[in-house]
């Protein structure tokens, strides 16, 4: 068994244990391995180990590998390789955005909105995006404050996006939970599903909390360089 076949395995084992406690099901929660930073090279061992489901920050990073490790793994029985924005996008790389990836969990404001509706039109392409919510009220985060999460809601439905639920970073070196949870509360008043929470060091408790979706990367690529 390779490398990534193990750390892919161990993470997996991880889940499954989290959703147990929380008396869940593990396929309710899905992986999104971060290969932000990580080359073409560096990622084909965990395409190769069965794993689909990818996230990057950049748009112009992921249009430099993505494509051409998309044709290379497009066949077989382990199904479509997806990738999703999970970095802040700017208004102006919407179209590129909508035409790369699968969906974007950073919609944080209103402008964005407009870009991305009408990037969809134009190519004629709808796909899924996750209100990215400032769950820390950290200034320096990307992030919607959570006062504006039903106007936004509202405004994305109106313009034809589909959004299935929030997201969020909570604050470094604090206990997650109470932001989790927070999240979980949010998507419930605003009757949304899907969770987009928990990284590396602490998505067992995010599934714990109800995430649907976890960012991992450190624990399956390792330490970045």
């Amino acid at each position: 068994m390779t490398d990534s076949n193990e750390k892919l395995r161990a993470v997996q084992e991880q889940m499954a244990k989290a959703a147990k406690l929380a008396q869940r099901k593990a396929e309710d929660v899905r992986l999104i391995a971060i290969s932000k930073t990580r080359t073409a090279d560096e990622i084909r061992p965990l395409l190769d180990a069965g794993h689909r489901l990818f996230g990057e920050n950049r748009v112009q990073e992921a249009a430099s590998k993505w494509p051409d490790l998309r044709e290379e793994y497009q066949t077989g029985d382990r199904g479509p390789v997806e990738v999703h924005l999970v970095g802040q996008l700017q208004s102006n790389k919407a179209e590129e955005a909508v035409q790369l990836f699968d969906a974007i969990h950073s919609l944080d404001r209103p402008s964005l909105v407009k870009a991305l509706a009408k990037a969809m039109d134009k190519l004629d392409r709808r796909i899924p995006c996750y209100i990215q919510v400032n769950i820390g009220e950290e200034p320096q985060k990307g992030g919607c404050e959570i006062g504006d999460i039903a106007s936004l809601l509202h405004g994305a439905r109106s313009a034809g996006i589909e959004v299935p639920g929030l997201m969020c970073v909570p604050p470094a070196e604090v206990n997650p939970a109470p932001y989790f949870a927070l999240l979980a509360k949010l998507a419930k008043d605003n009757s949304l599903p899907d969770l987009s929470m928990g990284m590396s060091g602490d998505f067992e408790t995010a599934i714990k909390l109800g995430a649907t979706y976890i960012r991992v990367g450190t624990a399956l690529f390792g330490e970045r360089k």
